[in-house]
């Protein structure tokens, strides 16, 4: 891959990672209630998934993916349930009186799991990249160091947002402690995710 084309690229992958979604949502919503070192498991999770999409593309299944409707359909809704599964449970976690949650610790251990399933839940994903990255191929260089440079940029754009995200989040954390705020915020984030999911459901292939 020339110079060139991965500058493009770069861009192209900036422009996308900072373009809000479910990854950024989640990312904002765990910095937000547990801090950074919480919110690095779930936005690893996202680039997990990420880069298993990118495998797909790269080996020619990400065509057959955008190709099947009925593919498509079922991934589609497995991801807009699973993202409606997130909002409803976020919206109805117990707070105690001081702000703080009985499930916290319980939820603290899934949110690589979390940022796993809210990528791969997502088929427009996968179609997206499957339309871009071959855009930035060089046909006549070795196409497995191509995608390797490709995964690296990926990773390292998608990461840097994300925890910006997780970041920017964490700082108004010490405003959410009380109770009341802790409710609002787990209303405001479970509506979120609910709308991400019916968004989601109601998307179409192009």
């Amino acid at each position: 891959m020339s110079l060139h084309l991965w500058l493009g690229f770069l861009a192209a992958t900036l422009v996308v990672a900072l373009s809000p979604g479910p990854g950024a949502v989640l990312s904002m919503s765990v910095g937000l209630r547990h801090g950074y070192r919480h919110a690095l498991a779930a936005i690893l999770g996202l680039q997990t998934a990420l880069l298993l999409q990118l495998s797909l593309v790269a080996l020619g299944l990400g065509a057959l993916l955008a190709a099947s409707e009925n593919a498509f359909l079922a991934v589609k809704l497995a991801g807009a349930a699973y993202l409606v599964w997130l909002g409803v449970q976020k919206w109805r976690s117990p707070v105690g009186e001081e702000g703080a949650s009985p499930m916290d610790e319980a939820l603290k251990s899934g949110f690589y799991r979390q940022g796993i399933l809210v990528n791969l839940g997502n088929p427009k994903a996968i179609v997206f990249i499957a339309a871009l990255v071959p855009q930035f191929i060089d046909p006549a260089a070795p196409k497995a160091i191509q995608f390797l440079v490709i995964g690296i940029t990926m990773f390292s754009i998608d990461v840097a947002v994300m925890s910006g995200y997780a970041l920017l989040a964490g700082r108004f954390r010490n405003r959410v402690r009380d109770r009341r705020a802790v409710v609002l915020q787990n209303r405001m984030f479970g509506a979120i995710f609910v709308g991400a999911g019916c968004l989601l459901a109601g998307a179409s292939r192009h």
